[in-house]
């Protein structure tokens, strides 16, 4: 069952063999897998329970709810807005579906420079596969690509470039493009609706409305939770076992504020985040790009796997509704309402680094995350690289002209004005950047000098105490992140169990 902490009248002490902390896609699939091994299992949720009933398609109502800090949570430096889900079911509720594994690149990286044990691609493959199944994960059909991703889909085919349809877990899809703000015709196959019945339904609890202010340990092994519920009560959970799937932001401040012994200062470093900049082709005809499902298509040009690589950008297509698009559209008064004017004829795309700047997350005395993350050089060379070739596609697909929003607002009409999207031009805070892909902070790996956890999700100083979340990640995937959490949390939720028999 869910349980609002809204609903306890007093401070509470609960008792479960392992509580989970975050409901996404890590909290909600470990939850699912250790109620299926016989488990006393809670998962605590800060956000709320929301369900397609609440989903009124409105930015200004839907951000403030499924996002932390409102849709406003930013790196230190206020460079890069960093968006994260908030409430059951985590950033699986708004996030656009898209599925894809972690590439076997860089799983073999993963083996092979940072001692990560038992991840190789051939360990992994059939847990994808029943990742895959779960969810109801198939490729995007041809007639489902509306004239945003079609306008990719063409610039590639002109330029002769990699890319292809992209795969999802929608299933009874009524394409109203508004799966960022929480889907209304409840078609995303999403942690709340999957996991989290079946985790319950197996005597799960999961408590939402709550925070976890620290984990409970004796510096050698953890023994629960505190928490407090939104109106101020307190809940203490004893547990042998604590999960922490509360994002690479989340899980690391909380094991900060909590004294988690970190010997070799490891907790919170290696913070990767795929930080992205879009730009927008005008069309004479128009787009519409609001409607139908929001990414169906991807560019692989300029995306390779190797360690410092010169290729480290994947482009997609990134549409927005009024509200985003008129926050990053430039000019005031009349230029900005004519910049507006060309919204139903723009198609946009957005290009994210494969970055291998190391970020870092700490905490404020209250738990709060603070995301320390400035892009080095060569990942802002890698950002240049992602913008040209965006409008390069968009131009190849028919554009008139390209929008790159900046401080100094570019437009590109032709090959040559790309010359001007240069590493002075991808500065900090001249570009406006997004990032929706936190990983790293908690890596694995056996040399416990180098990594927080091992290759069982276990810490490596405090007994009982497991990551199964996309802090795991000893590098940053290239790609969305979502199926390889579900699948890392399922790989590895066996050997929590086994922990508490």
């Amino acid at each position: 069952m869910i349980v609002s902490g809204r609903t306890l009248v007093a401070d509470t002490v609960l008792e479960h063999d392992v509580v989970v902390v975050g409901t996404g896609a890590g909290g909600s699939m470990a939850t699912r897998e250790l109620a299926r091994a016989g488990k006393s299992v809670i998962a605590v949720e800060e956000g709320g329970d929301h369900t397609p009933a609440d989903f009124d398609q409105r930015e200004d109502t839907m951000l403030p709810i499924l996002f932390q800090d409102r849709g406003g949570r930013m790196t230190t430096d206020l460079a890069i807005t960093v968006l994260q889900g908030r409430g059951v079911g985590g950033s699986t509720i708004h996030n656009t579906n898209l599925c894809k594994r972690a590439p076997d690149a860089i799983l073999d990286l993963w083996t092979q420079r940072h001692g990560v044990v038992g991840c190789k691609p051939s360990d992994l493959a059939p847990v994808f596969a029943e990742v895959e199944r779960d969810l109801s994960v198939s490729t995007i059909p041809d007639d489902a690509i509306n004239k945003n991703n079609d306008a990719l889909r063409r610039g590639l085919a002109a330029l002769g470039w990699r890319g292809g349809a992209l795969s999802h877990n929608r299933v009874g899809c009524m394409r109203s493009g508004f799966c960022e703000l929480g889907c209304a015709y409840d078609a995303k196959q999403n942690a709340r609706k999957v996991l989290l019945p079946e985790a319950m339904a197996r005597g799960a609890t999961v408590l939402s409305d709550t925070k976890v202010l620290r984990i409970l340990h004796d510096g050698r092994r953890v023994s629960g939770v505190l928490a407090q519920t939104v109106t101020g009560k307190l809940v203490r959970i004893k547990a042998r076992a604590v999960v922490l799937s509360a994002s690479a932001t989340g899980s690391a401040a909380l094991a900060l504020v909590s004294g988690v012994p970190d010997p070799f200062d490891q907790i919170g470093r290696g913070l990767r985040i795929h930080p992205g900049g879009a730009v927008a082709g005008v069309f004479d005809d128009a787009v519409d790009g609001w409607q139908g499902i929001p990414q169906s298509w991807e560019c692989t040009e300029h995306l390779d796997f190797a360690e410092g690589s010169d290729k480290r950008v994947w482009i997609t297509t990134a549409f927005a509704h009024p509200i985003g698009t008129a926050s990053l559209m430039p000019g005031f008064g009349a230029d900005h309402m004519r910049a507006m004017r060309l919204y139903r004829r723009m198609a946009v795309l957005t290009a994210m680094v494969h970055d291998e700047t190391e970020g870092r997350v700490t905490a404020s005395p209250e738990g709060k995350p603070r995301i320390a993350y400035a892009m080095e050089p060569r990942d802002r060379a890698q950002l240049a690289r992602g913008l040209r070739a965006g409008a390069e596609i968009l131009l190849a697909a028919g554009a008139k002209e390209v929008h790159v929003p900046a401080v100094r607002p570019l437009i590109v009409r032709n090959k040559k004005d790309l010359a001007a999207i240069d590493l002075d031009f991808a500065r900090p805070h001249s570009v406006p950047l997004t990032a929706v892909h936190p990983m790293g902070t908690m890596r694995m790996g056996e040399d416990r000098r180098r990594s927080v956890v091992d290759s069982r999700g276990r810490h490596h100083h405090l007994a009982g105490l497991f990551v199964a979340d996309g802090s795991l990640f000893p590098t940053s995937l290239g790609g969305p992140p979502q199926i390889s959490v579900y699948t890392l949390a399922r790989h590895l939720a066996r050997h929590v169990a086994d922990s508490v028999r």
